[in-house]
């Protein structure tokens, strides 16, 4: 099987280069597209976003007790608990669609259920307090209040309609014996000080990232203003932990896992990355797809164009904020309200990128299964919306 796929890459790429009108201004110009955006990537989230994305995923399956996991959002854990975490912690991390996939990667490997997992991997990108606030300010409070909504009813809904599909049997083949097998022996150190250890490194992780808001928006811009000195801060504190608390074979077991990630999820995510860029282009740009047909395409609040509006976002790469400006500009070009919603419930959580990383994490079928459970919900969302409104 291996070798069919190493045949079939190599394939394509040979069909690529001898098909592709390369010599035509909007190939060229997709190209350059995609290349570009292949950069801003690299430029703005790489070095800040997915690589201490890495290492917290890393820190997650070499740190933390596999049976903490499972306590917590394993299979047989207590639903509101399981859940409530899940679903609420995209308020929290503030991470874009591909940066959330290290994280989730980690906690499904150290046996946290699909259903949870699921509800986590929704919620990372799409629970954004600040995007929310940001959506009510330009779009109006009634979109903002009913993205703010779907998003944390989707998490629910979608990861109990996984666990429900998936859960008995992904149970037993994970772990025949019914999650026996986890730790039990005595912890490498106390529990506070992992969990602050992995606290530590999201706060980092959050801080870095903090987007820019308006000086009105208060508690926003007050910690955009501090965000460098308070992460370095952070990193100073974290370096302290690391010499204290750890043993060399154990950073030394936390590299190599956070090695197997970026391995596992990087190659993926910026051949992605460049595909996004050269059928869709970046923000304001034009890729090989031109934007007079999207923008015509989700005119209206019908059902075509709020499909549509859904399934375009889920394929489209949007970085943390940059969805409310692109959808005012589509606003303002004739785009329906519940096309609007659609977009917003789906685009932020689903990305090009994303669905190659989600497809080899949880396999062909559930990730199917999940990004139709997106898009389904996003676009009848959207159409309830846009016919109220």
């Amino acid at each position: 099987m291996k070798e069919v796929k190493i045949f079939a890459v190599l394939a394509a790429v040979f069909l690529a280069a001898f098909f592709i009108p390369f010599s035509r201004p909007t190939v060229q110009n997709a190209v350059t597209e995609g290349l570009l955006m292949v950069q801003e990537y690299a430029r703005e989230h790489v070095l800040l976003c997915l690589i201490p994305a890495f290492f917290i995923a890393g820190a997650i399956s070499v740190f933390v007790r596999k049976d903490s996991v499972i306590k917590l959002m394993g299979p047989k854990s207590k639903k509101p608990l399981a859940y409530g975490i899940a679903s609420v912690s995209g308020s929290i991390l503030a991470v874009c669609s591909c940066t959330v996939l290290p994280l989730f990667s980690g906690i499904y490997a150290r046996g946290a259920g699909i259903g949870p997992a699921s509800a986590f991997l929704y919620s990372g990108p799409a629970i954004n307090v600040l995007a929310i606030i940001v959506t009510a300010r330009v779009l109006g409070a009634k979109i903002g209040i009913a993205r703010a909504l779907g998003a944390v009813i989707f998490a629910v809904v979608i990861g109990l309609i996984m666990q429900l599909i998936f859960g008995r049997t992904e149970d037993k083949e994970r772990d025949p014996d019914g999650f026996l097998s986890a730790e039990t022996g005595p912890e490498a150190r106390p529990l506070w000080k992992t969990s602050l250890f992995v606290a530590v490194m999201i706060g980092i992780l959050v801080i870095l990232n903090w987007a820019g808001a308006d000086p009105s928006a208060g508690f926003f811009h007050a910690v955009y203003r501090i965000k460098w000195p308070l992460g370095g801060a952070l990193l100073a504190v974290l370096a302290w932990m690391i010499v204290r608390w750890f043993k060399k074979d154990e950073l030394r077991e936390w590299i190599f896992s956070t090695w197997i990630f970026t391995k596992q999820i990087f190659p993926l995510l910026i051949g992605g990355v460049f595909v996004a860029g050269f059928l869709l282009g970046r923000p304001g740009q034009e890729g090989l797809v031109p934007g007079a047909w999207v923008a015509g395409l989700v005119g209206g609040n019908g059902l075509a164009a709020t499909l549509f509006a859904s399934v375009a976002g889920a394929f489209m790469y949007f970085a943390t904020l940059t969805e409310v400006p692109i959808l005012q500009g589509l606003l303002g070009s004739g785009m329906g309200q519940g096309p609007a919603l659609a977009l917003l419930l789906a685009g932020p959580a689903l990305s090009l990128p994303s669905m190659l990383v989600i497809r080899q994490i949880m396999g062909t079928k559930k990730a199917l299964v999940y990004f139709l459970l997106v898009i389904v919900m996003a676009t009848g969302t959207g159409l309830i919306f846009g016919g109220v409104f």
